[in-house]
Formats: structure tokens, C-alpha cells, sequence
């Protein structure tokens, strides 16, 4: 990676779900200087003059600013948030055609501005709006990806600590494929306090019922259109699970999340991202783990990345 002299970030859409992230980014002091970026000038302003006011109550030293596509030159992270807003009642992919209209005006700018840093792209369709960055940017996909499943990890891992009454740090699972309707929990990965899962159901057979991993996948797809009817908009989730991937990348955790990566004949597929295990550290992307999967589990990873690739193929 090229050396940086600060730890500066771009955030391109400054709505709900950007200034939250902008947010996250602040509270763990992960960066010096945060530029805001949003064709609604009046609104991006009174987002950057809110932050600025949170920094001066909690005292909090990070440069937070308004801006245009040139600061994207010598930042270390561009983090891509614009796009439609999605209703409760529909899937991410049918968000495809809102966002990509909006997309478009924001490569060529980026590219201009001779960015050189990571791009994470948190826009949905998650994995479509990553596989397209990746293409146009010409950066190398280490360098160039989505939040994928993190977020979805993070909810399932939740929603099995709550079952069991097991604090959800010792949830060792992850979930896989499409950040949507089509992902899947490989539960041939799944460790509970270091116990295998089939072990763990041997050990605590009054337990099993409650490890219905059919009914928690589907309680996790469904996670984020649940909040968007409660309250219009998931925020607070994904501005930490960016955070989460800034740290690591900044502090070189080498940690292991589940991220929406350009595939190069990993678990045999080509020409998609999807979400898969990665190796975060101070280059983004240091390995893409190909974990041995069941048959079931690879035929819903496969079936993630035809519904992918079907859903990239309309807008080429």
C-alpha cells in the first residue's frame, strides 16, 4: 500500500446510513480528518456543522469538513454510501436500477481524482454496487470491496448468543453468499464457545430446538426490513460494522470477517463478489479463506452467485 500521511476518510453520501458511519468512524477516533460528500449541498452542510457540534461536546479531535471528488486523491479510505433509499417491502437487488443511475456520476470523479486507498462500498444491491466499483476503478480487489455479510454475521451471532443465553463473542459463525435474500449460514463452521455445533447439541440436547438454524437465517435476512418499517432506515448496524473493518485495517488485526470480494476462481466462481471469510489487515484484503463447505452449503453459495451475476448482467 502506498504510505498516507494521514488517516483521512471520503465519505460519498452523507443520508442516514453515511452520516452514521461518519459517526462511528469519529467515536473510535480511527481517522484524523473525515470529508463529506453529497450532491444535496444544504443537507451535507448540516450534517458536517452537527458533527462538529458532537466533537465539541465530547471533545473529540477529528477534522470533519465538507468537500468535493479531488480530496478523494490522498485519502486512505473512500466509504461509498449513496444510493436510493430501500422500502421494507422490497429486496435489495430491486434497488439496482436507483442506485446505478446515481453510481455512475461518481466513478469517473473518483478516477480523476488518482485515488490510491481502499474503497469500501457499503451501497445496496451490496454485492452488485461492489463488483461494479471493482471494475470501474481499476483497483486491485484487495483495495476495492463491499461490507457483504459482516453486518448479517453480526446479527446472527446476536440472535444465537440471545438463544442459548451464550455471551455472542463466543458465537463462532459466520454467515456466507449474497448480503440478501439468497445468504446462508454454513453450519458445518458453526463454534459455540469453541464446542462444535453437532458436539455442543450433544452436550445441551434441551438446547436443540433452539438452534434451528433455518428459522435464524431467515431471521437475519429479514433483520434489515424490519428496522426500515420500524423506523425507515438501518443506521447504527452498519456505521459500526465499517468501523469494525477501519480498525482493522488501521491497527493490521488481521481479523477475519465475511466481505463482498472479486472472486478469481475461489470456491469455483469468477466474475462475482460476494460475501466469503477475508483476512483483514494493513493492505485490506490480505486472504480469501475457501472454506470446505457441504454440499448444501456450496449449491447456496453457487445459487448466491448466479442470482449475482444475473443481477450485474442488466446493468452492463
Amino acid at each position: 500500500m502506498h504510505q498516507f500521511g494521514t488517516r483521512k476518510a471520503v465519505v460519498i453520501g452523507t443520508g442516514r446510513v453515511g452520516s452514521h458511519v461518519a459517526l462511528s468512524l469519529m467515536f473510535n477516533q480511527l481517522v484524523d480528518e473525515i470529508v463529506l460528500l453529497d450532491v444535496n449541498e444544504q443537507s451535507v452542510y448540516a450534517t458536517m456543522v452537527d458533527l462538529k457540534d458532537w466533537t465539541s461536546a465530547l471533545d473529540v479531535h477529528v477534522k470533519i469538513r465538507t468537500g468535493n471528488y479531488e480530496d478523494c486523491g490522498d485519502a486512505r479510505f473512500v466509504i461509498m454510501t449513496a444510493g436510493r433509499h430501500r422500502r421494507a417491502d422490497e429486496s435489495r437487488l430491486q434497488m439496482l436500477e436507483g442506485t446505478f443511475r446515481i453510481l455512475k456520476g461518481i466513478v469517473d470523479p473518483i478516477k480523476a481524482s488518482g485515488f490510491h486507498g481502499i474503497l469500501i462500498s457499503v451501497s445496496n444491491p451490496a454485492d452488485v454496487v461492489a463488483e461494479y466499483l471493482y471494475r470501474e476503478l481499476d483497483l486491485p480487489r484487495s483495495h476495492c470491496f463491499g461490507t457483504g455479510t459482516a453486518l448479517d454475521t453480526f446479527r446472527m451471532r446476536r440472535a444465537v448468543g440471545n438463544r442459548i443465553a451464550l455471551e455472542r463473542s463466543q458465537v463462532e459463525a459466520l454467515v456466507m453468499g449474497e448480503h440478501g435474500d439468497s445468504s446462508f449460514i454454513p453450519t458445518s463452521h458453526v463454534f459455540l464457545g469453541g464446542v462444535p455445533l453437532k458436539e455442543y447439541i450433544r452436550m445441551r440436547p434441551e438446547q436443540a430446538h433452539l438452534l434451528d438454524f433455518t428459522d435464524i437465517r431467515d431471521a437475519v435476512r429479514n433483520a434489515g426490513a424490519d428496522i426500515i418499517a420500524g423506523k425507515g432506515a438501518t443506521e447504527f448496524g452498519i456505521g459500526g460494522t465499517v468501523a469494525r473493518i477501519v480498525s482493522a485495517i488501521l491497527h493490521n488485526e488481521k481479523r477475519v470477517m465475511p466481505l463482498s470480494v472479486h472472486l478469481e476462481g475461489e470456491y469455483g466462481q469468477h466474475d462475482v463478489s460476494v460475501g466469503v471469510p477475508c483476512l483483514l489487515g494493513e493492505n485490506g484484503i490480505e486472504h480469501i479463506y475457501e472454506l470446505e463447505l457441504t454440499k448444501d452449503e456450496l449449491a447456496a453459495l453457487n445459487n448466491s452467485c448466479e442470482i449475482l451475476r444475473s443481477s450485474f448482467a442488466t446493468i452492463q
